[in-house]
């Protein structure tokens, strides 16, 4: 009669620890990045590493060779290291003067000096603008010229202003030919950042234009 071979039970506390799959998370959705920072700062609750461990008696007696330091890295080559970051925030023409006051306050809580932003308007003037122009030009550009607030102008006025960090674009009007020509000015303004509030399609199309 054939012998039946059973294989061998592995009883369960020889197995290992289970792992239980952790629960589903939620990942909460990134706010917009304000722009490049100068230095990055660890996160919180990271503690660095721990020191070292003394060495054996076998090791100070016979210590291991020293190995040869690592050559210095070489930066990668960029096109233009001077271009600003763009960031582009879409927004219907309606809601993009919203948008980019929603932009200027994420800037401001992330640290940036209210002067070194400016915003500039496609279509209609922001409000702040219009109200500072009824007391006349001379005051009004006294404000821009004192460089420590946040500055609104109309697109028309963009190459009296200078130069800032950040300049953010509300594509509140219509017209590609005004984007078009207003994105190349803004790129040039901005030192470090440059958001575009509006309509995706029309801001590419005026970006694969020349920006």
């Amino acid at each position: 009669m054939p012998l039946i071979s059973e294989e061998p039970q592995i009883p369960e506390s020889a197995q290992g620890p289970r792992v239980t799959p952790a629960a589903g998370r939620t990942t909460p959705t990134p706010r917009p990045v304000p722009g490049p920072r100068s230095a990055a700062t660890p996160r919180p609750g990271r503690p660095g590493p721990g020191p070292a461990r003394p060495a054996s008696p076998a090791q100070r007696a016979h210590p291991a060779p020293a190995a040869p330091a690592p050559a210095p890295a070489r930066p990668k080559p960029t096109e233009n290291p001077s271009a600003p970051q763009i960031q582009l925030i879409p927004a219907p023409v309606a809601g993009a003067l919203d948008a980019a006051e929603e932009a200027v306050d994420l800037l401001l809580e992330s640290g940036r000096a209210p002067g070194d932003i400016l915003v500039l308007t496609t279509g209609e003037q922001h409000p702040w603008a219009a109200h500072e122009l009824s007391f006349g030009e001379a005051a009004y550009w006294a404000q821009h010229d004192a460089g420590d607030d946040v500055f609104f102008a109309d697109v028309s006025a963009a190459g009296r202003a200078g130069s800032r960090p950040v300049v953010v674009v509300a594509v509140n009007g219509d017209a590609d030919p005004t984007v078009a020509r207003t994105l190349p000015v803004a790129r040039d303004r901005a030192g470090a950042l440059l958001i575009v509030c509006g309509d995706p399609q029309t801001i590419n199309s005026a970006l694969g234009a020349g920006v």
